[in-house]
């Protein structure tokens, strides 16, 4: 029993988990901030855009109830009365949502990459001078100081003549 104590601790303390339990933390609180701003933000202002549709109330009634019978003004009406219903604009609702989620966080994400390239751009160093560079008959690497090609033996005009290598 001490061995698989031992074997659970070294597993548990693996960098790789605490690094897995840390991200799915932080996905957590970020899941809290992108529905935040879905819901108290974007969808405010779409239904605003639309005139407050609301298509929770949006449904086709398969089976009347058996308390009472339809029509139905809402969904809970229909709901409580005991309905068998198709609710469609719940899943219209879901799949609105499900695209403003996707959109903030594709523009956040993008945002947060342009920043690391901005952040890793400054910490380059520029590039160096070539040193090599193609022979325009064979195409071989060659130095940039060659005048003949030591693959086609072509001579070169100068090291300007050609286009360096990258």
């Amino acid at each position: 029993m001490p061995k698989f104590f031992k074997e659970f601790r070294d597993f548990a303390v693996k960098g790789n988990v605490v690094d897995l339990a840390v991200g799915i933390i932080i996905g957590s609180a970020f899941t809290a901030i992108v529905n935040s701003l879905v819901k108290d933000i974007f969808t405010p202002v779409l239904g605003l855009i639309t005139g407050g549709i609301n298509f929770t109330n949006l449904f086709f009634v398969l089976k009347d109830g058996t308390q009472t019978a339809g029509p139905y003004n809402t969904l809970a009406d229909a709901q409580a009365a005991g309905a068998v219903t198709i609710n469609y604009g719940i899943f219209l609702n879901a799949m609105i949502s499900f695209t403003l989620v996707a959109m903030v966080c594709f523009v956040l994400i993008r945002n947060i990459h342009r920043i690391r390239e901005l952040g890793a751009h400054k910490d380059e160093a520029p590039a160096a001078a070539p040193t090599v560079r193609n022979c325009p008959y064979c195409i071989t690497p060659i130095s940039i100081e060659a005048t003949r090609c030591p693959s086609c033996t072509s001579e070169l005009d100068s090291p300007k003549a050609t286009v360096p290598t990258t």
